[in-house]
């Protein structure tokens, strides 16, 4: 993916070179290059993304599952307040 947006990008700044104004090149570099890429470089990675959140929230919920058994371990393990003698 990264190679066609490279080649492109070297294709665009040669077209930019012989443009007859400084102005000129600096704009067909900036809207025929790297807006386009930029565009579609960011809509190619959106599976990556979706993928990444997905594995993150699976990972936040079972931290939140192991936290609850711990806590619900914790809390049978530990002696009430009604069991306690009182001093």
């Amino acid at each position: 993916m990264y190679i066609i947006a490279i080649a492109w990008i070297y294709v665009v700044f040669m077209m930019s070179i012989m443009e007859t104004s400084v102005i000129a090149g600096i704009m067909t570099f900036l809207l025929y290059g790297v807006l386009p890429v930029s565009i579609i470089v960011y809509v190619m990675g959106a599976g990556q993304r979706k993928r990444k959140r997905q594995v993150q929230e699976m990972q936040r919920r079972e931290e939140m599952m192991n936290n609850a058994e711990r806590e619900k371990s914790a809390m049978k393990s530990a002696p009430s307040a009604e069991c306690r003698p009182e001093v």
